[in-house]
């Protein structure tokens, strides 16, 4: 009778662990600026696109959006916004790097980064995410909203964007180039149409911003969802690993 017990201990004991294991989820860390950080109520419609990729993922994968307004690769890490992101990602976690809109600017004195500077950081990020045995993938800022007068959308990160490529490739990480798959989608939609995508409002159209806006950054609802299923669609073709934790929708 007690060989029985303990067998059946035993089995038990090896059920519980694959039923753990299984059930064990994966993070998709995100890092980086207010293109992808989760916004307060009071900046609505204003919508990271980091805040509906959230819901694209089965039960098994959790999405940690650690982005924050305003954020370069320098100041992101000086001010401690790093810090539980390495100490908290496992193996076989994903961090998805963006960063370049307030590297890039020079006037932001608190943010900007040489293009040196911004290069040892991302290099910086991509080691210690590896030292974890996590995945890291490099993304490129998204663009700007920016059209000339014939209504061709002009490049807003070129220096920037191709120093995220550098770094990608030199350390074999993959790379989502969001910069020209943004550019891509707005040249679709055209120069009035894309306004779309933002946060474009009218005076008194929005109780938040009661004189209007005419932003050129920040996306609207619509704008981070398109731009959400760009960055899960590049996942799916270069993570196929992951393909399988996305939720289809009904048909």
């Amino acid at each position: 009778m007690k060989g029985f017990f303990s067998i059946g201990l035993l089995l038990f004991f090896l059920v519980a662990t694959s039923f753990s294991l299984f059930t064990k989820k994966k993070n998709i860390w995100l890092i980086g600026d207010s293109t992808i950080a989760i916004k307060d109520t009071n900046k609505y419609p204003e919508t990271g696109w980091g805040m509906p990729f959230v819901w694209f993922w089965d039960s098994t994968i959790k999405v940690e959006n650690r982005a924050r307004n305003g954020r370069s690769t320098r100041s992101f890490r000086e001010e401690g916004s790093w810090d539980p992101v390495q100490k908290n990602m496992q193996e076989g976690d994903y961090v998805l790097i963006q960063f370049g809109h307030n590297d890039e600017v020079i006037t932001k004195v608190a943010t900007y980064t040489t293009p040196e500077q911004f290069t040892a950081n991302l290099e910086r990020y991509v080691a210690e995410t590896r030292e974890k045995n996590a995945i890291p993938i490099l993304i490129t800022p998204v663009a700007r909203r920016r059209f000339d007068s014939v209504g061709k959308v002009i490049p807003s990160h070129s220096e920037y964007s191709a120093l995220v490529r550098k770094v990608a490739e030199a350390k074999e990480v993959i790379l989502i180039d969001l910069d020209t798959l943004t550019q891509a989608l707005y040249q679709s939609w055209g120069k009035e149409n894309s306004r779309w995508l933002f946060l474009q409002l009218k005076p008194g159209e929005h109780p938040n911003y009661p004189d209007g806006r005419d932003d050129n950054t920040h996306f609207s609802e619509l704008g981070a969802r398109l731009v959400a299923q760009i960055v899960l669609k590049e996942l799916k073709e270069k993570c196929p690993e992951l393909a399988t934790h996305v939720i289809l929708p009904k048909k």
